[in-house]
């Protein structure tokens, strides 16, 4: 009996295309995995490349990546581009990370400067800079990265968290900010990070992974975390588990969910954070904080995940909660630390046409951050009972993180940037008046890149259903709109995430030769709220598909570009998106770039990270969830026979969050079924992981490929 896939959405598949499939031949598999799911017989074609450990397809792997690199090197113009890539990057002045303030004016950063390829963590006290932590010092060739930082609240001590080759993979260290001595570390399964100091800084709260066994599944990976209690001077080996799921009477996913604990300042309590998964709704917990300390607390609850709480600070025994309970848009609650009624509380800022996406606390006010449209605008809520919110005006209409907040400190700094606008951070005061000053803080000295040059569009395009899905426009100012332009069309929309406006210096290369860049934000982002974040939520996720195809048509019909010439491209959860776009409308493009992508998400939930994603996308485990897993997994969604656009998959194999084998079973099934004589190409990056942490070479690079392949496939050349 021939088994195909058996699910309405798919194309019948001919007997051939499973009877004997396209496996590599160095890997030699005996053909493909059947599986049953809820009634349905699934077919996996390419199991065998999940065992990368397998000799033979690790050859596999090097011989695809030895041709990818083949191909991308021969590719007209590529050279030329990547050399202007390195020069937009070097000229595009100082990076910095987010950055803390501590009292006396001590500021505690992460930067690259122009000729570094890495962020490296700086101190800055009396306007003068000192070098604490250089993560490529001894690294012995091999990229590492400053995955987090957290200085205590003096800035005497400063704990961060080192990883090798983009694993994420963190070991913890401490060390003395003012000597720069390395004070503790490393300390292993350190990923999760969520460092909270005491006030007295003799030690800190942390999350910590579970010690698994060598013949552990993957899947076990990030289960059975816990926050824990780390006194300086003693053995982190000892240190007391404080919250976990074996905590009496609190209630924690052993599988999915991550505890973290944070002394409330100026009270003698504790709280405990439960995440659950990737869910952005948080659980808190309250004990006496000496009790924490001394890992007995009897935990009691405060608020579940159904209140909708996305984000909070406190003000003393005041809570102050961001919530999207009865508030698609999110509102701000005040209630009790110690007795929250979410019935009773005060709104401190009613629920409005914005969307209320940050909060942050200040010695003088709480400051939050509103969408309006696709830009973000600033309030400021004064910490007098019943104050009323009031707008900060800001030197540019873009996208900004609210950072260097401190509960001993007034103001905030907010690192701004637009579409063509590079990032500076601004340092807003609190006046004399009442009012507050906004003023350039000069820690980042950006180039001469932006300007009147390029020109913006921020629109809204129909989508299958009517829904109106936000889109915007970057391209060279003069642009004739005669469908010829090169066309770049990047979307993500998972997790509630929004892409706001940002600066790209590299993006200038793609410009500069009379490029398109388009951005959309389909449904399974924030960009409007709670809503459309659910509207394309695991059953709900096509929409977020058809959405981002409703862009391209536009992009098409407006006389920007043509099929041929339109590229499209996500990353990680953006896999999903851009993988079933190409699969549901492959004549609609002429390229794709798959970056790091999720793409065979029947057998996600079996990753190190595939558990907390569940929240997210689903598990195989119930039968609606199965059904919308088959219908947003790409892998299964390729058919034999069908012309689909070249398409570039590019993955570091020390990926923590979404395994190298996704991609490789994308591009072996790619490879095998594409009708169109198109190029598949997958590119592997051996000294890289999912993204974060990669050097400034690694970046280029990856970004040269991208744009020279999507340009190639567009035009003929790079040039």
């Amino acid at each position: 009996m021939i088994r195909c896939f058996s699910i309405a959405a798919l194309a019948l598949c001919t007997a051939a295309a499973l009877a004997a499939p396209p496996v590599p031949a160095a890997v030699g598999a005996p053909g493909p995995v059947f599986e049953r799911y809820h009634g349905v017989e699934l077919a996996d074609p390419y199991r065998q490349l999940e065992n990368t450990q397998d000799p033979a397809v690790a050859a596999w792997m090097r011989s695809q990546a030895r041709q990818a690199r083949r191909t991308l090197d021969a590719i007209p113009g590529r050279a030329a581009l990547a050399r202007r890539v390195g020069q937009l990057m070097a000229a595009a002045g100082t990076r910095l990370g987010p950055v803390q303030r501590r009292p006396g004016g001590r500021l505690f950063y992460e930067k690259r400067g122009a000729r570094d390829d890495q962020f490296r963590l700086f101190v800055r006290e009396g306007g003068r800079e000192r070098l604490l932590v250089d993560p490529l010092a001894g690294a012995g060739g091999t990229p590492h990265a400053i995955d987090y930082f957290e200085a205590s609240p003096s800035g005497r001590y400063l704990a961060y968290g080192l990883s090798a080759g983009g694993s994420e993979d963190a070991e913890l260290y401490v060390v003395d900010s003012r000597s720069g001595r390395r004070v503790l570390g490393p300390v292993t399964r350190a990923q999760y990070g969520g460092v909270a100091w005491l006030d007295d800084e003799s030690g800190f709260f942390f999350t910590r992974l579970r010690q698994t066994a060598p013949d552990a599944p993957p899947a076990a990976k990030y289960a059975g975390a816990g926050a824990v209690f780390v006194r300086l001077g003693s053995d982190p080996e000892r240190a007391p588990v404080v919250l976990s799921f074996a905590s009496p009477g609190v209630v924690i996913d052993e599988a999915q969910d991550s505890p973290s604990v944070l002394p409330v300042a100026g009270t003698s309590w504790a709280l405990g954070v439960v995440n659950h998964g990737t869910d952005r709704e948080l659980a808190l917990w309250l004990a006496p904080l000496a009790e924490a300390v001394a890992g007995r607390a009897a935990w009691r609850p405060l608020l579940g995940r159904e209140a909708g709480v996305t984000a909070f600070e406190t003000v003393g025994e005041r809570l102050f909660l961001l919530s999207h309970q009865d508030a698609p848009r999110s509102r701000l609650l005040e209630t009790s630390l110690t007795a929250p009624d979410l019935g009773r509380a005060r709104v401190a800022v009613e629920q409005g046409e914005g969307v209320l996406t940050g909060l942050a606390r200040a010695a003088d006010a709480l400051y939050l951050r509103r969408r309006d449209g696709s830009a973000s605008s600033l309030l400021r809520l004064t910490l007098q009972p019943g104050a009323q919110a009031e707008a900060v005006a800001l030197p540019l209409r873009g996208s900004f993180e609210l950072e260097g907040a401190a509960p001993a400190l007034p103001g905030v700094l907010t690192a701004l940037q637009g579409w063509t606008e590079p990032e500076r951070v601004w340092a807003v005061t609190p006046a004399a008046d009442g009012g507050v000053t906004v003023a350039d803080t000069g820690l980042q000295k950006p180039g001469r890149l932006g300007g009147g040059r390029y020109v913006v569009r921020e629109l809204l395009v129909p989508s299958h259903d009517g829904a109106l899905v936000p889109l915007a426009i970057v391209h060279r100012a003069g642009l004739k709109l005669d469908g010829r332009a090169p066309t770049l069309l990047w979307g993500y929309a998972s997790y509630g995430m929004t892409d706001e406006p940002w600066f790209s210096p590299t993006r200038l290369a793609w410009l500069e030769k009379g490029g398109v860049f388009a951005v959309a934000n389909p449904r399974g982002s924030g960009a409007f709220g709670e809503d459309w974040y659910r509207g394309g939520l695991r059953e709900t996720k096509p929409n977020s598909w058809k959405d981002l195809i409703a862009t391209a048509e536009y992009l098409v019909a407006e006389g920007y570009t043509t099929p041929q010439r339109l590229g499209v491209w996500g990353a990680s959860a953006g896999g999903v998106l851009v993988g079933r776009a190409i699969t549901a409308r492959p004549d609609l493009f002429g390229s794709a770039v798959l970056s790091v992508g999720a793409l065979d998400m029947v057998r996600a939930e079996l990753e190190p990270n595939g558990p907390p994603n569940i929240p997210e996308f689903g598990s195989v485990a119930t039968e609606d969830g199965f059904r919308a897993l088959l219908e947003m997994s790409s892998y299964h969604h390729v058919v034999d026979g069908v012309r689909y656009p070249a398409v570039l998959l590019t993955h570091g194999i020390n990926d923590a969050r979404v395994e190298v084998w996704q991609s490789l079973k994308m591009a072996a099934r790619l490879q095998r079924a594409s009708a169109s004589g198109k190029p598949v190409l997958l590119r592997l990056d051996y000294a890289g992981g999912h993204g974060g942490g990669a050097t400034r070479a690694q970046q280029a690079a990856e970004i040269a490929d991208v744009m020279a392949f999507v340009r190639w496939q567009a035009t003929g050349s790079a040039r």
